[in-house]
């Protein structure tokens, strides 16, 4: 098994392998790319985001700056708008369905670690390792998540969902809520 293959699964895996650098290194130069295309060449901007995600659907619109981590593990369905400045730390999949709202600054993560640095960190001083693992994120049809939101590694977010500014999701959020807080809690049925 390969240690993209452990990635996907979820199993404890080298982020320095020599495949996953080479799959961050293409995002990183499709990145730069789009964060300095000019707004108004919008069919090159469309190339670059087919380029780099695994599936952007008809009118998905991404401000840039956008960051992630490979690009390819990122699928966005139809009309789904990504604000500035978001991070999408895809070590595994995500997904976020159509006609979605992305606010400025909001993060989601797939990854984790270890919670002891014993269990955490392998070797010591420079190549020194950490054992990482992830978990994949799901988002609904129709979800508006607010400003500097952080969406954890395993967390499934149902359809017709608002998440409040500040919000700090760490557990899954079943089908028309309105959620907010740190952590995200239900506040009420929409």
């Amino acid at each position: 098994m390969t240690e993209k293959d452990k990635m996907l699964k979820g199993v404890y895996y080298d982020s320095r392998d020599s495949e996953l650098i080479k799959m961050y290194h293409k995002a990183r130069k499709l990145l730069k790319k789009y964060n300095n295309i000019d707004s108004e060449l919008v069919v090159q901007r469309e190339q670059i985001l087919a380029e780099l995600l695994e599936f952007k659907g008809n009118g998905v619109w991404i401000e840039s700056p956008f960051f992630c981590d490979y690009g390819e593990n990122i699928s966005i369905g139809e009309n789904t708008f990504v604000n500035t400045n978001c991070m999408f730390l895809d070590n595994n999949k995500i997904t976020i369905g159509k006609n979605g709202l992305i606010a400025p600054y909001v993060q989601i993560y797939t990854a984790s670690h270890p919670l002891k640095a014993s269990e955490r960190i392998i070797g010591k001083g420079i190549g020194s390792r950490y054992l990482t693992s992830t978990k994949p994120v799901n988002i609904g049809d129709n979800v508006w998540i607010g400003g500097n939101s952080v969406i954890f590694p395993g967390v499934t977010i149902g359809h017709n969902v608002t998440i409040g500014a500040g919000s700090v999701v760490t557990k899954s959020l079943p089908d028309n809520v309105l959620a907010f807080g740190n952590p995200c809690k239900i506040r009420s049925e929409l």
